[in-house]
């Protein structure tokens, strides 16, 4: 087998086992679980369990015990929301003309807040989520 077929083999077998690997989630798609609509499709009180709370938004920021003894999971994430667009245009008469461009660029911020109690058996025992824009 000459060099340069066994060259071609090489990066050929290459490629094709590298294209097998699985990347790991991002951080920001894990963090994106983390919705008002997500929270309530997924949060059932007396149903959810504290395993089910993990496997969907991931580890919280902030577990405390109330009161009573019982686990409070606290979840937040922000998010920076930028939107830019651009419009331009040009008209012409015979002897007149003008060219026009207007452009924009707005940007806001996102907070969510998702609180969660789990009784004795690591059930949901309540939940509340709050969303913010600023």
């Amino acid at each position: 087998m000459n060099k340069i077929t066994f060259a071609t083999l090489t990066v050929c077998g290459g490629l094709l086992v590298s294209g097998c690997v699985q990347p790991p989630e991002s951080l920001t798609k894990q963090n994106s679980a983390l919705t008002q609509g997500n929270v309530q499709l997924t949060m059932a009180v007396g149903e959810t369990t504290k395993a089910e709370v993990l496997e969907t938004f991931g580890a919280p920021n902030i577990t405390t015990r109330d009161g009573a003894g019982r686990e409070v999971w606290t979840y937040q994430r922000a998010a920076q929301v930028s939107q830019s667009s651009a419009q331009s245009g040009y008209w012409t008469l015979i002897l007149v003309g003008q060219s026009s461009q207007v452009s924009g660029f707005e940007s806001s911020s996102r907070m969510m807040t998702l609180i969660i109690k789990f009784d004795e058996n690591d059930v949901v025992n309540d939940f509340r989520s709050r969303t913010s824009n600023f």
